[in-house]
């Protein structure tokens, strides 16, 4: 592979502009091509493995219309006066002459007089490309009542879709922090805008094939934004490692396309591998159980893939139109940096002492994980949004008019052939008699008789710690042929769904990342402790993120104004994507630090060296994703800010305290049983190498095209490190 690599390195650089032309027309052909024939995002609300999807099954079969979306207008006088009859009737006729309305329930007034809430029916899913984020008509109808001084919010499906876009600062937000992350990292300007560039550049490649994808399958209107996230972070990521090894090969005397070259069969090998262990994360997202965890996989690896071709030839032939600007500006002027790099000294300071170190560490980590342990999910809803949307009011207003539990009522589905209908009129007496049940609807049967249906209207919120227990409880008191459905109880399935195959989700994604690593590293120690300490870091963020939204240490800060559960979608999905960004760190460090050790068998001091090369890479490259993550934690989508807080904290985790401090120490203790691996695992393994010598590459002379640059200087290892 390294000489194949060597060739598309230095192809492209020796070429630029044919590499150039030849990107151009592929992403005008990609885009062109996902506006003719691309798909728009939607979302899949089945969930076959849900116990409620069995009653929202039979509703769809024996009442037309079942299933399809709704929305809620609620009414409210700020002066506790009664909303007018005419008004409400005005409001009603308008509604009705909306398209795709079928039906609009007569105004329910609250207990008090001054709310009313308006059900609004359609005879299309909310995933129908006339409605899917589309507020105008509501808006239109909803406007006279709000001119005659009454407050007016919207509620329900049709409103939830549209009410909090993205607004695509989080990107803007990274890009700039990303610019000034690298020029102050590496002193020219040239330097930071080119990793930058080409992650952009792949990432519009990314987002038009996911467009494409969309034709092809539901992808969840969430999912471009997720790739969107990882895309934008890795592919920085991948292009800076490759620039930083071309900067090495012109500061040793190599031609520019000689460099390219070299930086790509050694850096960009790490990049393929590294790229390899997140398509491997990613695809562990098929085993959640929810197709829509499936499109998050589809859609981020395509993101993944695009940005790591451009990494490949977009950034050789970038760099042989920066020639030596890519260099900083004092070395251009002969001045050479000199003394120990800040990371060599300190991974010698934590190899002298690796014991202290690696407890210290481990104790932190740990520390933080602890809360994780508390941890309770449940999916987002309109009560965790912010107050600045008018579907968070709406659900305050029913809450605060109708009781908390008139947000999420459990429907019942009672089977006529199975169930009389005295048995119905004794379930509904039943529940009614419960202390966590305060009212229960009259049933209504079915057009075709086959049903009986009602609602069973709890006594707290859905998102409430005791709504769990409340639906076990409920479905175990009925007989056969009764389901519990709607939306609390299709919450509560979700949530128990994704809690148990998150274990799933881990061991798959796991046991395939060590598998990768040891065929790369030739090691079993290696991939077990990447492992460990991957998980630990994600553990600390899971962690942090209970501290912050669920114990509500920091939700004022984020535009939250209450503690909230962590989403049932945010755990497997931030798991997926960090243990293989983790992963992207541990390729790119160890890489360096087997290529020491394969050339001088010294087992501390390759540790040294190693992290000397890429621990400002690795640095630079983990502030970038930092500053990404942040800058999407400023959406107003909860479940967008938890992610982003979430990825933060665990790269920012892994950067630090495992990679600058767990690795140096623990391979400082193991020594020269890193690279220890049974002999019959050595033979059965694939041989997949991610470090390359020199004796891998063409021999090329100094380069006589360019001026001479002065040498490193020769690494000086501190005393006690080897």
């Amino acid at each position: 592979m390294s000489r194949l690599l060597y060739r598309l390195g230095h192809g492209a650089a020796a070429h630029p502009w044919r590499t150039l032309s030849a990107w151009l027309l592929i992403a005008a052909a990609v885009v062109g091509l996902s506006v003719a024939v691309g798909g728009t995002p939607q979302d899949d609300y089945n969930v076959p493995e849900a116990r409620a999807q069995v009653g929202i099954e039979m509703l769809r079969d024996h009442l037309p219309g079942a299933g399809n979306t709704f929305a809620r207008v609620v009414v409210h006088d700020r002066q506790g006066e009664a909303p007018s009859p005419q008004v409400l009737d005005d409001l009603a006729g308008r509604l009705r002459a909306m398209p795709h309305v079928v039906q609009v329930s007569p105004p329910r007034v609250s207990g008090d007089g001054d709310t009313a809430l308006v059900g609004v029916t359609y005879d299309v899913p909310v995933t129908d490309p006339d409605l899917m984020g589309n507020l105008e008509p509501l808006e239109r109808a909803v406007a006279p009542v709000r001119a005659a001084g009454l407050q007016v919010e919207l509620g329900g499906e049709v409103p939830e879709q549209a009410a909090a876009p993205m607004r695509g600062q989080g990107e803007v937000i990274g890009v700039v922090a990303a610019l000034l992350i690298l020029v102050l990292a590496f002193g020219s300007v040239v330097s930071a805008g080119l990793p930058i560039a080409v992650a952009l550049g792949g990432l519009a490649v990314g987002s038009a094939g996911v467009t494409l994808l969309a034709a092809t399958m539901d992808v969840s209107t969430a999912a471009p934004m997720v790739a969107s996230m990882v895309g934008l972070g890795v592919g920085i990521d991948y292009a800076l490692l490759l620039v930083t090894r071309h900067v090495e090969y012109l500061r040793a005397g190599h031609s520019v396309p000689d460099a390219a070259g070299r930086a790509v069969a050694t850096a960009g090998r790490s990049v393929v591998f590294a790229s390899s262990t997140v398509l491997v994360s990613l695809m562990g997202l098929r085993l959640a159980g929810l197709p829509v965890y499936s499109s998050f996989g589809f859609a981020t690896a395509i993101a993944v893939v695009s940005v790591m071709a451009a990494a490949l030839t977009l950034v050789p032939a970038l760099c042989r139109f920066a020639g030596l600007r890519l260099l900083p500006r004092r070395v251009r002027k002969d001045r050479a940096q000199g003394g120990v790099p800040l990371t060599a000294r300190w991974a010698a300071k934590v190899g002298r002492r690796p014991l202290p170190w690696a407890i210290a560490a481990t104790v932190l980590m740990l520390g933080l994980a602890v809360p994780a342990l508390d941890m309770r999910t449940w999916p987002q809803d309109p009560s965790s949004q912010s107050t600045e949307l008018t579907t968070r009011r709406a659900y305050d207003l029913v809450a605060a008019e109708y009781g908390a539990g008139a947000n999420g009522p459990l429907t019942l589905v009672a089977d006529r052939t199975d169930v009389s209908g005295a048995q119905v009129d004794g379930i509904r007496a039943a529940l009614l008699a419960r202390d966590d049940i305060v009212a229960v609807t009259p049933a209504v049967t079915s057009p075709d008789g086959a049903l009986a249906v009602f609602d069973a209207v709890p006594a707290y919120g859905p998102t409430d710690e005791r709504t769990g227990g409340l639906v076990s409880d409920v479905r175990a008191s009925l007989p056969d042929g009764v389901e519990v459905t709607g939306t609390t109880a299709f919450f509560s399935d979700i949530a128990d769904l994704l809690a148990g195959r998150l274990w799933l989700v881990i061991a798959f994604v796991v046991a395939l990342s060590v598998v990768l690593l040891a065929m790369v590293f030739r090691s079993v120690v290696i991939p077990v402790k990447a492992a460990v300490m991957n998980l630990l870091s994600i553990a600390a963020a899971y962690g942090v993120m209970v501290v912050v939204f669920q114990w509500g240490w920091g939700t004022e800060l984020l535009g939250l104004d209450h503690p909230l559960a962590v989403s049932s979608w945010v755990p497997i999905l931030m798991f997926a994507i960090l243990f293989g960004l983790s992963m992207d760190y541990e390729v790119f460090l160890l890489s360096r630090i087997r290529e020491d050790w394969e050339r001088t068998g010294d087992a501390h001091g390759s540790v040294v060296r190693g992290l000397s090369a890429t621990g400002r890479v690795i640095s630079s490259a983990a502030a970038i994703m930092v500053a990404v993550f942040l800058g999407f934690a400023t959406e107003v989508d909860v479940v967008v800010k938890m992610l982003g807080v979430g990825m933060a904290v665990a790269i920012l985790l892994d950067a630090t305290v495992v990679r600058m401090v767990l690795v140096p120490a623990t391979m400082s203790l193991l020594g020269r049983w890193n690279w220890w691996v049974p002999a019959w695992l050595d033979r059965v393994l694939p041989t997949v190498r991610a470090e390359v010598t020199d004796s891998d590459l063409p021999a090329t002379a100094r380069a006589a095209d360019i001026p001479s640059l002065p040498e490193p200087e020769p690494e000086r290892v501190p005393v006690g490190a080897r």
